[in-house]
């Protein structure tokens, strides 16, 4: 990365000043390498000067002048085709600029990284495991979960760029008490939907379709699902299986129909998420942790190790005996029934001490953050370190149409599904949108914006940039120009890229090793599509102001041809880290 390179310069100057006696010896303080908030002010700035002395000051106890210290940091500078200009300001602030010739060559290795292109070993290899979504098996997937989805897959990719093991998974919710309300609501549609049919046999005639004759809603349980995709379930089930269901007892139908509930439920699930290019290394299912009985072993355990109390006629987890709890959870509930929250036990000891995952990553909704200090308890009650789990929250999202917001409710009946918003603006425009903003802000999507073609939609915008080089590059090929070996070009072509619309664009290419490392700090990839629009438009600014096919100057076009695609290949991986494509042609509307 640029700046471990800018960094090791720097402390080597610092221990260099210090073995010729222009400073003297004390342990170098970890030195920061920052972004200047002006670019005429360098492209990088460090306050090592300032952090040197404070040490000094603290060893000695005397005051040591930070501009004096940065000068003999300067003139112990290494040299290096990697900086052109040095400079001291303010009270001792050290900016340093990239020299253009190291840029202009820069080119080069952003053509032959290809998609490998702001890769970095920073995770060297760990493994981490990121489960997202893990909705309840009990219907489509509604919108507001795909922003979980984005947010989890798009984490992932960016993870694997920065060098981490990273495995993608759902936790399939098919033991809890939604999923058996899924089941109960299942069967009484279904019946519904035999009785319909048994009608219309008796009458020996064609019974005249009536839209609403399935809204008879007081045969569905309580707290059961209302949704008219209910019956459109049933009547599969009673294509299938006919009137078998209805034959049973109904405890006997409930306890078969969990699994072709279930067989009904996943695959849509997973296609709905496939639209939006979310794909999971791994669907876990709660069921198996009771199946193998390893939620009764780890209650045995709390138990021994003095972690659960009876009261009120339920089992409870004593969170309370740890940092930042103030009460405790139920485990089993009054009826005998288990909580989600002792599958939880289960499932987390299955992550870290029997898959041996070095660190997980929960992306959770809003909506469940009392939780949070619960499973740091857990964590501790298992002998693990909390700070291995991270649980990643979001906040809502807002569907907007001619400035209102679009309502739903899933329970009411009018569920608005992903695959309504992808029907209506495309997995690219979703996905875009989604990770616009950090994952504790809520987000509006304007859905009349979305699909527009114009420069306002942003990711239109960075889209057509795209599609632009592309159009660019096939259009030089048809001019004679040899495409294929770009990425061959020599230095000295590369060296007439010196018009500052040029070197801002290479200076922005090369900023996106950072932007990766950044998502992994903040564990939020809402860094992207603000850089992929600065990137497009940097690109857009070097197209506006230089011409790049011209025969009549063949060695700078070929150079600019060669900035061309590499600045191709920066917008695709920014696209591809999003899960947002990268097309090589589109329409254009400048309305």
């Amino acid at each position: 990365m640029i700046r471990d390179q800018v960094k090791a310069l720097v402390q080597s100057a610092v221990t260099t000043a210090q073995a010729q006696g222009a400073l003297p010896a004390f342990a170098v303080p970890p030195v920061d390498i920052l972004r200047p908030k002006q670019a005429d002010h360098g492209d990088y700035s460090t306050n090592v000067a300032m952090m040197v002395a404070a040490t000094m000051r603290k060893a000695t106890g005397e005051k040591s002048n930070p501009r004096a210290i940065a000068e003999a940091v300067v003139v112990h500078l290494p040299s290096s085709v990697l900086i052109a200009k040095v400079e001291i300001a303010g009270p001792g602030f050290i900016n340093l600029r990239l020299s253009d010739q190291w840029l202009q060559e820069q080119v080069t290795a952003i053509l032959q990284a290809g998609t490998r292109f702001g890769d970095s070993d920073l995770g060297q290899g760990q493994r981490w495991q990121v489960e997202f979504v893990s909705a309840n098996p009990n219907g489509p997937i509604h919108y507001g979960g795909a922003r979980n989805a984005v947010l989890g897959d798009s984490l992932a990719r960016v993870l694997r760029s920065a060098g981490y093991d990273v495995q993608t998974e759902f936790y399939v919710n098919d033991a809890g008490t939604q999923f058996r309300l899924f089941i109960e609501t299942l069967y009484a549609r279904y019946l519904q939907v035999v009785n319909h049919d048994q009608a219309a046999l008796q009458a020996d005639i064609v019974i005249e379709e009536d839209p609403d004759w399935w809204r008879q809603e007081d045969v569905i349980p309580d707290q059961g699902y209302a949704g008219a995709y209910m019956i459109d379930y049933a009547k599969q089930v009673y294509a299938e299986h006919g009137e078998h269901f209805a034959k049973l007892p109904k405890e006997a139908a409930l306890a078969e129909l969990r699994s072709v509930g279930h067989a009904l439920i996943m695959p849509e699930l997973e296609v709905s998420l496939a639209r939006i290019d979310v794909h999971f290394d791994r669907w876990f299912s709660e069921q198996s942790l009771y199946d193998e009985g390893l939620v009764e072993q780890l209650l045995d355990q709390l138990e021994t190790q003095g972690e659960l109390a009876q009261h009120d006629g339920a089992v409870w987890f004593l969170a309370s005996n740890y940092p930042r709890n103030d009460k405790d959870e139920v485990v089993i509930r009054s009826n005998g029934t288990p909580t989600y929250f002792a599958s939880d036990i289960a499932y987390h000891y299955d992550k870290f001490l029997r898959r041996n995952f070095d660190r997980v990553i929960n992306v959770w909704g809003v909506d469940h953050q009392g939780h949070v200090p619960r499973m740091a308890a857990i964590m501790q009650s298992l002998g693990l370190d909390p700070a291995r789990l991270t649980i990643l929250m979001h906040d809502l999202v807002k569907l907007m149409r001619d400035g209102r917001e679009v309502k739903l409710s899933k329970r009411a009946g009018n569920l608005i599904t992903l695959n309504e918003v992808v029907n209506e603006i495309g997995s690219d425009a979703l996905r875009f949108n989604l990770l616009t903003r950090s994952p504790e802000s809520t987000i509006e999507v304007d859905l009349d914006l979305a699909v527009a073609q114009t420069k306002e939609n942003p990711v239109y915008y960075v889209q057509y940039s795209h599609a632009r080089i592309c159009s660019i590059l096939a259009k030089a090929a048809t001019e004679g120009f040899d495409i294929a070996v770009l990425n061959q070009i020599d230095r000295q072509r590369l060296h007439r890229l010196t018009h500052p619309s040029e070197l801002a664009l290479i200076r922005k290419l090369l900023a996106l090793e950072e932007q990766i490392e950044t998502a992994v700090e903040k564990l939020s990839p809402h860094n992207l599509p603000h850089y992929a629009m600065d990137l497009a438009k940097s690109f857009n600014g070097f197209y506006r102001d230089c011409r790049v096919v011209d025969p009549e100057h063949s060695e700078l076009s070929q150079a600019r041809l060669a900035l061309s695609e590499a600045a191709r290949i920066g917008l695709a991986k920014v696209l591809w880290l999003m899960g947002v494509s990268a097309p090589a042609t589109m329409s254009k509307s400048e309305s």
